[in-house]
């Protein structure tokens, strides 16, 4: 499973630096202030988390706790539902998407998989001998 962590952030984390110079360089030009923020706000926690999946996989090299492994996938699915949601939201005009109000209540459920994550990291990293 910190194969998958590792390589999975390792996707995330280079996919944050891509968006993040497709957002400075190209959408700011194109978005308005508050869509920008949005996306650049999705990218800065698409980097964190990614960076919290990395330690999941560095901390189940020392335990094999579930809750390392739920907290693992709890980051991938936040990163998937709440960056993803305000990628598109934040560029559902220059991309075409006219349904785009669905999303909405996505965004916090991926806030709440970010939550639950690091509850989870918590939980696991109690039963790490120090």
């Amino acid at each position: 499973m910190q194969r998958t962590f590792f390589s999975t952030a390792s996707i995330f984390g280079a996919l944050a630096v891509m968006f993040g110079a497709f957002g400075a360089h190209i959408l700011k030009e194109k978005l308005t202030p508050e869509l920008l923020y949005s996306f650049e706000t999705a990218v800065r926690y698409q980097f964190y988390h990614a960076i919290a999946l990395f330690i999941a996989g560095i901390l189940l090299i020392h335990t094999k706790s579930k809750f390392i492994k739920w907290a693992g996938v709890s980051f991938i699915l936040g990163i998937l539902f709440f960056s993803g949601s305000l990628y598109l939201l934040s560029t559902h005009e220059i991309i075409g998407l006219s349904n785009y109000k669905w999303l909405g209540p996505i965004t916090p459920l991926g806030g709440l998989c970010f939550i639950s994550g690091w509850i989870f990291i918590f939980l696991g990293s109690r039963k790490i001998n120090s």
